[in-house]
């Protein structure tokens, strides 16, 4: 497994920050269990951030002129996608989504690799517009981020951003529509292409029967009339669908649901909006080398914030139908808080972008009617396991809070279980780590806690494939809803971000639903 790599100053620490939660939310679509996620998730960013690093290098010995390249995000998301292609063809297909592999060897897939006429138009509209333009796209429908948020990262005017927006969209729109003219089509897509540009440009205009009939069967006239059509609320869909492809709609629910829990009860704008630039003849555009002061702001506040609950509703055919797992959501910094700074909470808060949502989170604001589900919380006291010992729980999907339920299958009162537990400790840098728990156990269980102690002061700030609770150095990791059964002989995994300070013990008294592992 590929080492996550180290940011090279503050400017990178915040876009690590922003950009992981993205990669391993869309890398959990993407598998068919949480370990795969995870080395799926550390491979593609490896790959998409030396992609980010060699073109910002080449403009700085070049001339200065960027060349045509997606977002940060975007980009990463894409290579989430080209190495789902290359585990495929290395014989390592069996650990992606079945409907993934199907997806991958369709003419659907072959449009992101072959000639760029024939790509998706959101793909190659996105790319042709200004970098600084493209990210506030991205960001605003794509991440589902609050506008003063984004201006705030962007370096913007907060009194001005949706001004900004509204010509973004447009610039978006006009570059679709000339990349779909410069696609290959055939005579029926041609006569239609100018009547296609008038009828979307109006929200009062009716579409015609033969044009109606013609977009139910052309699926490139369909796209490029959804990229073209600003209005209605479907550009966030037709973007991340052109964009990501397989699982776009999925990955756009899942953050939706990410930004609504950010937002936490009584914060309808998430983010105050002071702050604003000084007044100026051109206040709509701030200088960009505002980005990484205001970028720093925002990592800090993901210091307080633990994984959060996606819902399990997969909104388009692509993706995994019957699946109840969820998505690593938002997390902490990568790379995780350096000494001082605040221990992520364990218990429900409003978070910034990237927490453990709430217990009752708060509506997404662009879209009321969508709303996470009530969660109850865990009010067990257990000091090993966070819960009683004598009671179970069915915890929420990875990062949510949990409500009681069916004690865990395990042995005997008062037996010990039998289980063997693995600390792998990864990847490191000088103040933090990454490392991954392998517990196997001889008896089934229906639930699981796994409980160990920190030594050295370690504080952990994030955690996929279990929730965590930490109460000074015992760490307490519960089972997500899709990895909580655990078959005789198997095993189950998790694996978390972690502060230092100096040494980095291995944890001691590892424990399996309050019972002893051996190690080793």
């Amino acid at each position: 497994m590929p080492d996550l790599p180290t940011p090279q100053d503050a400017t990178e620490t915040a876009l690590f920050s922003e950009c992981w939660d993205a990669v391993l939310s869309y890398a959990d679509l993407c598998t068919a269990g949480s370990a795969a996620a995870a080395q799926l998730a550390r491979e593609a960013f490896a790959q998409g951030i030396r992609q980010v690093r060699e073109a910002e290098a080449s403009t700085v010995r070049g001339t200065g002129r960027r060349s045509a390249r997606l977002p940060r995000i975007p980009l990463l998301l894409t290579a989430v996608r080209a190495t789902t292609a290359d585990w495929e063809d290395t014989g390592q297909g069996h650990r992606l989504d079945p409907d993934l592999r199907l997806w991958l060897h369709s003419d659907k897939a072959a449009r992101y690799t072959g000639p760029p006429l024939s790509r998706p138009v959101a793909l190659r509209g996105l790319r042709d517009l200004q970098q600084a333009d493209a990210e506030l796209l991205w960001l605003a429908e794509a991440e589902s981020l609050p506008l003063p948020l984004v201006a705030r990262r962007l370096g913007l005017d907060p009194a001005t951003a949706a001004d900004e927006l509204a010509q973004v969209r447009r610039l978006f729109r006009d570059r679709c529509h000339r990349n779909h003219l410069d696609s290959p089509m055939d005579a029926e897509c041609r006569s239609y292409a100018r009547l296609l540009d008038a009828v979307t440009r109006s929200p009062a205009a009716d579409t015609p029967d033969d044009l109606s009939r013609h977009l139910a069967t052309c699926v490139r006239c369909a796209e490029a009339a959804a990229c073209l059509r600003l209005h209605g609320g479907g550009l966030p869909a037709a973007l991340t669908g052109g964009v990501i492809g397989w699982g776009g709609l999925a990955y756009l629910e899942r953050r939706r649901r990410a930004t609504e829990a950010r937002l936490g009860p009584g914060r309808p704008g998430g983010f105050d909006t002071g702050g604003a630039p000084a007044d100026g003849p051109d206040r709509a555009r701030v200088v960009r080398g505002g980005l990484m002061v205001a970028a720093v702001l925002v990592s800090g506040l993901a210091l307080t914030v633990s994984l959060m609950q996606f819902g399990g509703t997969e909104a388009d055919s692509a993706t995994r139908s019957g699946d109840d797992r969820q998505a690593v959501a938002d997390p902490d910094p990568y790379p995780p808080a350096g000494p001082g700074a605040p221990p992520a909470p364990a218990s429900d808060t409003a978070l910034s972008d990237g927490g453990k949502p709430p217990a009752d989170p708060a509506p997404e604001q662009r879209a009321p009617d969508r709303s996470a589900p009530d969660k109850g919380t865990d009010t067990d006291t257990d000091p090993d396991t966070g819960t009683d010992p004598d009671t179970g729980t069915d915890p929420g999907p990875q990062g949510s809070t949990s409500a009681t339920a069916s004690p865990p299958r395990t042995t005997t009162p008062g037996e010990p279980a039998v289980c063997h537990a693995v600390y792998d400790p990864g990847n490191q840098w000088p103040d933090g780590f990454q490392a991954t728990v392998t517990i196997t156990t001889t008896a089934p269980l229906d639930s699981w806690r796994v409980a160990f102690t920190f030594r050295d002061g370690q504080r952990v700030t994030q955690m996929w494939d279990a929730e965590a609770s930490q109460e000074g150095s015992r760490v307490t990791a519960t089972a997500a809803d899709y990895n909580k059964t655990v078959p005789a002989g198997g095993k189950l995994a998790f694996g978390f971000l972690a502060s230092r300070t100096g040494k980095n013990s291995p944890p001691a008294d590892i424990t399996l639903n309050g019972r002893p592992c051996a190690t080793g």
